[in-house]
């Protein structure tokens, strides 16, 4: 499942019903009305009265949904029916009760949006199984439950309110970094929730530990008596494996479960610290001689900020050893049409955990890593090793006959 990227234009008129209206001004926010739910809970009775058992979900999303937050005083609506792209099915008594389609994405989501009768509203509809729903939960609870992130959103409101869009789709769009930003943090809090349940996993699965472990200890070499930042350290295995060759090793990762599990197995042979790497890391200047960070980057929509912060701390000529999935597995497994599409994807990995990553053509890794003054020394598509096939035989099969993740080491100039 995807999330929706900037709109162009042409994309805004084409998804526009009867055609987009210009806004071409600012954007007028309203401190927040007590009376928005109760707004929201008038529309939801007479959604409910329409569509009947056709309700599967029915929700307050979005600003107005947070107490405390400024928002536009339109009312943000998700409804989740047996079918959204089965329009003769609710389309028509909607219309009926009033309520005006303004939005269709077939192609994205099977979304369409309505306004209401007489309540300024964005009624959005999905199927079940949708990548938005989730998305819309997670970042109001998020903001419901930490003040900080909910002022962290409405400063950025007010900063691109002020400023003239041409489409009010346009401003909606200038959100998304932030909120993806928000979104992480609440990810990461969800690792935390599972963290010893990873932690079991990332131990005896095939993939973690006959396949990718070795893989990233191989392309990193002899690191005896070197310093080693494990980047996205999880559970600290990888961080383990390289401090048993010898290395002085720091995991950090975004979760603070995950840290605290890794302390407790690990702590004793490697040091582990919280630390999100899309922020500046509290690390000096050319003090680390490798950094690995193993099934990290794929999470991160823009790789500039992060990988110039592993340049600025590695050492002249000092190596970065990351995995990735692989760029024609992703493709293939989802179905895509365009290989060469950067996406926002939503999967389920261990089971009953969503996650969501970007999926890029091999070309579009290797710029990033020439951006960013880097040069590639190896590419590398492992085998895993032998005794792969006593541990797990069908997965040990597929790993030695589908592409998985691929493997990079590149050296910072010296």
């Amino acid at each position: 499942m995807t999330s929706q990227e900037a709109l162009s234009e042409d994309e805004i008129q084409a998804i526009s019903v009867g055609g987009a209206q210009q806004l071409n001004s600012t954007v007028t926010l309203a401190d927040y009305d007590p009376e928005w739910p109760e707004l929201f809970e008038r529309e939801a009775e007479r959604i409910r009265g329409v569509l009947g058992e056709r309700v599967l979900v029915l929700e307050h999303v979005g600003s107005t949904s947070v107490p405390g937050l400024c928002a536009k005083p339109i009312i943000d609506i998700l409804l989740e029916v047996p079918d959204s792209d089965d329009e003769d099915a609710y389309v028509p008594a909607l219309e009926a009760a009033g309520y005006r389609l303004v939005i269709r994405e077939p192609d994205w989501e099977k979304h369409r949006c309505f306004k209401g009768p007489d309540t300024n509203i964005n009624l959005h509809v999905y199927s079940p199984g949708n990548g938005q729903t989730e998305r819309y939960r997670l970042l109001r609870d998020r903001m419901l439950a930490h003040p900080e992130e909910r002022d962290l959103y409405a400063a950025k409101k007010r900063e691109l309110a002020a400023k003239e869009w041409k489409y009010i789709q346009n401003y909606a769009d200038a959100k998304t970094d932030v909120i993806e930003e928000i979104l992480g943090r609440a990810r990461a809090a969800q690792y935390d929730a599972f963290s010893e349940a990873y932690a079991e996993h990332a131990e005896k699965s095939v993939t973690n530990s006959r396949y990718d472990r070795p893989a990233i200890v191989d392309l990193a070499g002899d690191v005896e008596g070197l310093s080693v930042l494990d980047v996205g350290c999880a559970a600290g295995h990888l961080s383990a494996l390289l401090a048993g060759r010898g290395a002085d090793v720091l995991g950090v990762d975004v979760s603070a479960g995950m840290v605290a599990v890794a302390r407790r197995k690990f702590g004793d042979v490697a040091r582990f610290e919280v630390a999100d790497v899309t922020r500046p890391l509290d690390i000096e200047d050319g003090s680390i001689d490798v950094i690995t960070a193993s099934l990290v980057l794929h999470y991160l929509k823009d790789w500039g900020p992060t990988l110039a912060e592993f340049r600025r701390v590695l050492k002249p000529g000092g190596a970065l050893v990351f995995s990735v999935h692989h760029p024609s597995e992703d493709w293939r497994w989802f179905g895509k049409e365009n290989y060469f599409e950067v996406e926002l994807l939503e999967d389920e990995f261990p089971p009953g955990q969503r996650v969501r990553f970007y999926r890029r053509p091999l070309s579009w890794t290797f710029q990033a890593v020439r951006d960013a003054g880097s040069a590639v020394d190896r590419l590398v598509e492992p085998m895993p090793l032998p005794e792969a096939a006593e541990a797990d035989p069908k997965w040990a099969a597929n790993l030695r006959t589908k592409p998985r993740f691929l493997y990079f080491r590149a050296v910072s100039p010296a």
